[in-house]
């Protein structure tokens, strides 16, 4: 059978020829909500000024002016022109001075502002509320302040002295409701202020105003939160550095209220200073008759008392040794190492507070230190030998002055010891009779 293969019919489509790319497409419209407002403080500064000057001298209306005009300016963009009008009555240009605007018929500036305001404690309290009020309402507005005051305490020497003064008024009395941290008081110390004692001048009336809104603690524990306590020295121009023209300062500006707490810090720094003192004789091998007198010599200098320093003298003492690790060879050591030093110890203890503030700490120091914690027995009965304790203050120890800590491990443990101190105390009595 013959079958007919026929070929098959191949069909070749001619390709087109391919379009070049053209730009084409559709133009997208950008909403209004997506463009990028021109960035215009000094729109921003005549509205609030309007505003300001409408309200006039009733603060209450300025607020209720602030607090509406909120929802329609764009307080988070422009809180800082905000509250340079607030403060100084228009736009801030670096070094204090107001920028002006170029248009002579513009106002550019209010006098419903804290340097405009009467220089009385009352008047700037309202105005300090004003800002309080607006804080409270707009919470975002509390990091602008508070980065408002690290800059305009910058710009002090470009204020007038009684612009400064209404500054420092009005700074106590944010830092004394909360609205502003103590940190923002740093930004006083630049060298141009401190040399011109306008940064001296400054923190004193912000202190005197502060001290009459709070208690001397609160506003001491203020400045050592921030790192102030320990600089205020530097308030002072470089050549009247001293403890003795800081103390006649803050006495003249009436802060006695604050100088107790700056002779306690003065003292703990004397006190550490002369116990590093010591140990750096101790460790150099220095002789007890050498130290004694150089300890003397700074007690009477800086008015230290002699409980004090008898437990500065002890700290340093037991800092100096690397000591044992094992509990029963630290008690030997401890021993032989105290017996070198107790002269140094009663030359320090010359009086029963000095004595018992000495007691207390040995006390404290062997229940913080676990190895010595069967040590204490005989430091005391070494101290009662060597005659840095007397056997009246032993006593008072043991009855009703002893410190918390470890209480009743030591008081059992020196129990024997107080029995036979009792026990000799009364046949001395009967010797006497």
């Amino acid at each position: 059978m013959l079958i007919e293969i026929l070929p098959k019919k191949v069909c070749f489509c001619m390709s087109q020829k391919t379009e070049k790319p053209t730009l084409s497409g559709q133009r997208i419209k950008t909403r209004k909500r997506d463009e990028k407002e021109k960035y215009d403080p000094s729109g921003f500064r005549d509205a609030i000024i309007q505003g300001l000057n409408e309200s006039g001298t009733d603060l209450e209306a300025v607020s209720k002016f602030l607090d509406t005009a909120g929802s329609r300016l764009d307080y988070r963009r422009y809180g800082e022109t905000l509250f340079d009008i607030l403060l100084a009555g228009g736009i801030l240009a670096p070094g204090g001075t107001l920028a002006l605007d170029v248009d002579p018929l513009k106002t550019s500036c209010t006098e419903i502002c804290i340097f405009s305001a009467k220089d009385n404690l009352d008047t700037l309290k309202s105005y300090a509320q004003v800002i309080t009020k607006l804080i409270r309402r707009y919470k975002y507005l509390e990091k602008t302040l508070e980065d408002e005051f690290k800059k305009v305490l910058v710009f002090l020497k470009g204020f007038t002295p009684l612009q400064r003064s209404k500054l420092g008024k009005v700074t106590a009395i944010l830092l004394a409701g909360g609205q502003i941290p103590p940190s923002v008081l740093t930004k006083v110390l630049q060298d141009h202020l401190i040399k011109d004692g306008i940064a001296l001048a400054f923190i004193m009336e912000v202190f005197k105003i502060w001290l009459g809104e709070k208690d001397s603690a609160t506003v001491w524990t203020s400045l050592r939160k921030a790192g102030l306590d320990s600089r205020l020295m530097d308030f002072l121009p470089v050549s009247k550095r001293n403890i003795e023209n800081l103390t006649t300062t803050f006495k003249a500006n009436g802060l006695n209220q604050l100088l107790d707490y700056l002779k306690a810090q003065e003292n703990q720094s004397v006190k550490k200073e002369l116990q590093l003192q010591v140990g750096e004789l101790l460790k150099d091998g220095a002789q007890v008759k050498e130290i004694i007198p150089i300890v003397k010599e700074q007690m009477r200098k800086y008015s230290l008392p002699e409980q004090e320093v008898s437990v500065l003298l002890w700290t340093s003492l037991m800092t100096m040794m690397e000591w044992n690790k094992k509990e029963e060879l630290v008690s030997e050591q401890a021993v032989k190492h105290l017996r070198q030093y107790t002269s140094l110890l009663s030359a320090f203890t010359r009086n029963a507070k000095a004595e018992l503030a000495l007691l207390l700490r040995v006390q404290e120091f062997c229940y913080d230190n676990m190895n010595f914690m069967k040590v204490f027995e005989k430091i005391v009965v070494l101290f009662y030998k060597t005659e840095v304790l007397s056997e009246d203050v032993i006593l008072k120890w043991y009855k009703e002055a002893h410190s918390p800590k470890g209480k009743s491990i030591f008081l059992d443990q020196t129990r024997k010891f107080i029995e036979w101190l009792q026990n000799a105390e009364e046949e001395s009595e009967d010797d006497e009779d």
